[in-house]
């Protein structure tokens, strides 16, 4: 939920709102509404002030759909249509996202990587993999540690969002998503799009095989995750979040990290309400509390 790029799904230019208006009645009980159903199924908690955003967001899903109002569209979801609820996710997740986004961390994980036992592979769980920047730019760490594409380690990328993992796993940027990388890395890690593909660049094959995208909801009762990680980056997920929400999230979370293991937050994420699972030992960086 999984923070380039700016990904984010941007709002209709209000003049486009206002045509929506009288498009698709919205009312204050359609959105109390839709604001409870995303706190259960995602756990994001909207503040009231985004109603606007929701509109816009929602209201190509009306068209798609070629329904005449919010209560139908609500009616769909309340009634347990799971792929108009994946795309309802989809439609109000927010992903902003780049290629080695708060860049400290990275440094970080490589010392880790020097300090972990040799005789057994690494394993690495980014909770919110997004369009697929931040587990390529661990991938990147991670062969630099080694030195080979053929390092000791798998990375498991997850987000709850479908259509952002599908970018993910094609792994194609604009080379203007990829300003921050150096020639060095883009000619390292990346083949550069020739003809129709002019303009873009595609993760090499080497890198992408380190990388499993899955989909995974963090509020699930239960996650298809069987190993514990070394490192775990649920970065700028948890502001989605109320505290509730949060501290549950982490309770989950704290038993698949290795003992040793780390885990990196968000820059604008604190967890003084869990400082029985996690101890922080770094700048937005946690070790498990037992």
């Amino acid at each position: 939920m999984q923070d380039t790029t700016d990904n984010t799904k941007p709002a209709l230019p209000r003049q486009n709102y206002s045509k929506e208006l009288l498009l698709f009645k919205f009312t204050e009980e359609n959105f109390a509404r839709i604001r409870k159903l995303i706190y259960r199924v995602a756990g994001i908690s909207l503040a009231p002030g985004k109603k606007d955003l929701v509109y816009s967001r929602l209201a190509r899903r009306l068209r798609v759909r070629r329904l005449d109002s919010f209560a139908e569209y609500l009616q769909l979801l309340e009634n347990g249509d799971l792929a108009e609820r994946e795309e309802f996710v989809n439609a109000l997740t927010t992903n902003l996202t780049s290629f080695f986004r708060e860049a400290h961390h990275f440094p970080i994980l490589a010392r880790h990587l020097a300090d972990l036992p040799r005789n057994r592979p690494v394993s690495i769980w980014t909770c919110a993999s997004s369009s697929g920047e931040e587990p390529y730019s661990i991938a990147m760490t991670v062969v630099d540690h080694f030195k080979s594409f053929d390092a000791p380690a798998q990375i498991l990328a997850t987000d709850i969002d479908t259509n952002v993992l599908e970018r993910a796993r094609r792994g194609i940027y604009p080379l203007d998503q990829l300003k921050k990388l150096s020639q060095a890395q883009l000619k390292r890690f990346f083949l550069r799009g020739e003809g129709k593909q002019e303009g873009f660049a595609k993760v090499r094959p080497e890198l992408q095989k380190m990388i499993t995208f899955r989909r995974i909801n963090l509020l699930d009762s239960q996650w298809p995750i069987s190993e514990r990680f070394d490192a775990i980056f649920c970065r700028n997920v948890m502001i989605y979040f109320d505290k509730q929400t949060q501290y549950a999230i982490l309770k989950k979370v704290a038993p698949y990290l290795q003992p040793n293991g780390l885990f990196f937050a968000g820059h604008s994420e604190s967890f003084h309400h869990a400082v029985d699972l996690f101890r922080l030992c770094g700048k937005t960086v946690y070790s498990p509390r037992n």
